[in-house]
């Protein structure tokens, strides 16, 4: 079984400090891509950079204390891409590629658009320019596992008040729209829903902090691994680990035959 972690850290220092690292060594997986470093280069700790077992990569943003992405894995990759060829968002620190054999292991965190109008102008260019990056990803012939934090909830049962929230960043028509044809145009599989197509409150990976969301599960499913069919089409079991909280998110657990 290959074991594949997403996790949003919401800052890898705070994660760190509520026990992430420990618990990672525990599940033993193969690869854990994790989001939202909020670090830089200097930042990082030979605990940060090579946890024990594990090789890290790493895109760091420009913009001190802001997004940042990482794959950890238990074999050095042959090869490793950092960003996706946009200036505008690969400054962003939001894209780590690395390949294992016929198998490729990506990080991304996809921007929010929910904190201002020129945010979510941001998600929409990013949304035109990743597409087309799917495309071609698709078209290399791999095996790929995109694991991340993606920031939209792709149908009604992946937020808990969906009818409140159609005119808010991250369920807005045309965001859903860009995921389905991900899906049904590209060929892409929502991985967890292949395994879990009906779970709605248990399907959750993100909680705001504002008001009683966690304690009253007031969630969204924005994590997700999104592959290529033949490795989804291996895809056995698929968790949501809540036990303990880490950050704002909850990491999103898949074991592939």
């Amino acid at each position: 079984m290959t074991k594949i972690i997403s996790a949003n850290l919401n800052g890898i220092r705070s994660a760190s400090k509520k026990g992430f690292f420990e618990w990672m060594q525990q599940q033993q997986a193969d690869f854990v891509c994790v989001q939202e470093l909020k670090a830089q280069a200097d930042d990082m700790t030979v605990d940060f950079l090579m946890p024990q077992g594990y090789h890290g990569n790493f895109h760091y943003a420009e913009k001190k204390g802001y997004s940042g992405t990482g794959v950890y894995s238990k074999a050095t990759p042959d090869k490793v891409e950092i960003g996706f060829g946009s200036p505008e968002f690969d400054a962003e620190g939001r894209y780590v590629r690395c390949d294992f054999g016929n198998l490729s292991i990506i990080s991304v965190y996809c921007p929010s658009g929910s904190s201002s109008p020129e945010r979510q102008e941001a998600k929409f260019r990013f949304m035109a320019l990743f597409y087309p990056h799917l495309l071609d990803l698709i078209a290399q012939g791999r095996e790929l596992v995109i694991c991340g934090d993606w920031n939209i909830a792709h149908k009604e049962i992946d937020l808990k008040n969906w009818k409140s929230n159609q005119k808010n960043s991250g369920f807005l028509p045309e965001e859903r729209a860009w995921m389905t044809r991900l899906f049904d145009e590209q060929g892409w599989v929502d991985v967890y829903r292949r395994l879990h197509p009906h779970t709605t409150g248990e399907a959750y990976t993100w909680w705001s902090n504002r008001g009683q969301a966690w304690a009253n599960n007031v969630g969204w499913r924005i994590d997700y691994h999104v592959a290529t069919a033949g490795i989804a089409a291996k895809a056995k079991t698929a968790s949501i680990y809540k036990d303990q909280r880490f950050s704002d998110h909850a990491p999103l657990i898949i074991e592939y035959a």
